[in-house]
């Protein structure tokens, strides 16, 4: 059982785009759910879908190519339970500038650093996509 289920979850992601398969199965939880939902709106994976399996939730994550490439090159996780990562709206960088984003969990919910300055809100920076 992994203690960094964020971490496992990039990890599966960032595995199954550099192994080319269409889509990676994750077990799911409220919080994966909404990093997914904000990979869809930013338009990084294709689909999700959250099947039930028993008393098991997986997310099933259909990932996204353009010409043969993934959509999908780096995923960095930032904070982690050993160490958290903390900023407030005025800290929130810009990814590759504004080609990559970053995810933050706030008091608002799981969103973009660009939407997270945009409502004025701080929080834990959970990854960076690019």
């Amino acid at each position: 059982m992994p203690t960094d289920v964020i971490a496992d979850m990039l990890t599966r992601i960032r595995n199954a785009v550099r192994a080319r398969h269409p889509k990676v199965d994750i077990p799911a939880s409220r919080l994966k759910i909404e990093i997914a939902r904000v990979l869809k709106e930013e338009g990084y994976i294709l689909n999700y879908k959250v099947a039930e399996e028993g008393a098991k939730k997986t997310i099933k994550i259909y990932l996204k190519y353009h010409n043969n490439r993934p959509v999908i090159t780096d995923l960095k996780r930032v904070s982690r339970p050993g160490c958290r990562i903390y900023v407030s709206r005025d800290e929130i960088k810009p990814v590759l500038g504004g080609m990559g984003i970053s995810i933050l969990s706030t008091s608002k919910g799981v969103m973009t650093g660009k939407q997270a300055r945009r409502e004025g809100v701080g929080g834990e920076l959970l990854c960076v996509v690019e």
